[in-house]
């Protein structure tokens, strides 16, 4: 069924930190997409880097002859504004006690077309 929404009440939430990260044991972006999806956010994306820096300055780049892959992350939810704001509040702590530096952002966003796949 595809589903047409035109609506200001949806946002993205986005996260921006390194592919190293971490939240206990697990990578940071398999922890938060994998708590997204038990919270029932309706969507979540994760994309990496090929270059990039933060509030660190260090520039991360992708290079053949790295050993480590330490690049930058962009983790994206999408869903309506009011879910993604519970969603953070949870776990906000969690990237508050993270050793490393990340960026959180949320913007309003519309949604033109949600389609499901079969």
């Amino acid at each position: 069924m595809t589903k047409k929404v035109r609506s200001s009440s949806y946002s993205r939430l986005k996260i921006k930190a390194s592919t190293t990260d971490k939240i206990g044991s697990k990578l940071l972006y398999q922890y938060l997409v994998d708590l997204a999806h038990k919270k029932g956010i309706a969507g979540a994306t994760v994309f990496r880097g090929i270059m990039g820096f933060g509030s660190s300055k260090a520039i991360n780049s992708s290079r053949f002859w790295e050993l480590t892959e330490k690049l930058p992350v962009v983790i994206e939810f999408v869903d309506l504004s009011e879910k993604l704001e519970l969603f953070y509040s949870e776990i906000e702590q969690d990237l508050l006690n993270m050793p490393k530096g990340c960026l959180v952002t949320m913007e309003p966003t519309e949604i033109l077309l949600q389609k499901k796949g079969k």
